[in-house]
């Protein structure tokens, strides 16, 4: 992985033109464009981590993360909702087979879900009673089905499991089960429609319940570990969006050269923090696929991770994180007023960065 070369290269220019072109339409709706969600459907992007098994394509994890780059890269909107309902995909893996066929067979599927525990199961002959709201669920407006996680009731009392604490599981709960409240205001990635979704007394039979990581498929995908694949996906997206920005940068600071508006000490100065950050970015970009492949070779070997293979995946995804913020606010205040305008492709980009990486898990003092 020491020679990567740009994350954008790995899309067809056609694909790029058209994620581009919509971006600013699709922002402005709330929600990815119908052209948009057209290419997905077609290259079958939400399916990338789908068992084969349903008709999914069952990607090894690095090479999901490099379409999920590139994705980000052309557009962090697009590429984060491909990224988080592509992994909700990866629940397949875990799901009751007779279900799980029928839920991807779906001709334009797509699973959103929210990672917060803010519901509850309550136990039933032969399945469960499930009430909730589950926030910031991005691709709602794309969803099919729903995951849910929810603490599980028996007469109204938290079942607990041999460690004492509450048992969790979680639901596919069906579009048509619940209730989507449009309450995704972000200042950044304004077309994930990741609004919050609700479920009240929805009856659901025990086939539809999954436990990550328990049950699953014999493949090397659904044995990763959820925690690093949750952070390595994150990270890379990032990384994707920091690729466009940086990319935008040397246009605005070409310009301002040739316009004569920059001394040329300044505009040395500039192009070296310029070449300087963008290599800190190549570094952990390259730091992080390093880890994961590590770590992917174990998991395909049938082989448990050591714990100390799977910190370094999470270390090098906190650090990727932290070089984005550090070389996106560096830069962005040589950027001029142009930057400033919401309607500018840059300030959209810069938008997205910094509302993206406030997820909980981007966040943190990795080392490496």
């Amino acid at each position: 992985m020491s020679n990567l070369s740009h994350p954008i290269s790995l899309l067809k220019q056609e694909w790029i033109n058209l994620i581009r072109v919509e971006a600013a339409a699709a922002e402005k709706q709330g929600k990815l464009s119908k052209k948009q969600l057209n290419l997905i459907y077609e290259q079958d992007w939400f399916k990338m981590l789908v068992p084969s098994a349903y008709g999914g394509k069952q990607l090894s994890l690095p090479d999901a993360m490099q379409i999920e780059e590139a994705l980000a890269c052309a557009d962090g909107s697009l590429g984060w909702v491909v990224t988080l309902c592509a992994g909700a995909g990866w629940f397949g893996g875990f799901i009751n087979p007779e279900f799980a066929k029928s839920l991807f067979e779906t001709e334009k599927f797509c699973l959103a879900g929210s990672g917060s525990v803010t519901g509850t199961a309550e136990k039933t002959n032969g399945g469960y009673i499930v009430n909730g709201k589950w926030p910031y669920a991005s691709g709602t407006a794309e969803a099919t089905a729903f995951t849910a996680n929810c603490v599980v009731l028996e007469k109204g009392k938290p079942v607990t499991g041999s460690n004492g604490a509450p048992q969790i599981i979680s639901f596919i709960l069906l579009k048509s089960e619940v209730t989507v409240s449009d309450d995704w205001n972000a200042v950044g990635m304004v077309a994930t429609s990741s609004n919050s979704f609700a479920a009240a007394d929805v009856k659901v039979a025990e086939d539809r319940a999954f436990m990550i990581n328990s049950g699953a498929l014999n493949a090397a995908l659904f044995h990763y570990p959820f925690l690093q694949f949750s952070e390595a996906t994150l990270a890379i997206n990032l990384s994707g969006m920091a690729f466009h920005f940086m990319d935008l940068c040397a246009q605005v600071f070409a310009d301002k050269s040739n316009a004569d508006r920059m001394s040329q000490v300044n505009s040395n100065l500039l192009q070296e923090t310029y070449d300087s950050l963008l290599g800190k970015l190549q570094t952990a970009r390259q730091k992080l696929y390093y880890a994961v492949d590590m770590s992917w070779q174990v998991c395909a070997a049938n082989k448990d991770v050591s714990p100390s293979v799977l910190y370094k995946v999470s270390a090098a995804s906190y650090v990727c994180a932290k070089i984005v913020r550090d070389c996106v606010n560096t830069l962005y205040p040589y950027c001029g007023l142009g930057a400033a305008n919401k309607s500018s492709e840059i300030n959209r980009v810069w938008r997205d960065i910094q509302t993206a990486g406030q997820h909980p898990l981007l966040v943190g003092d990795g080392s490496l």
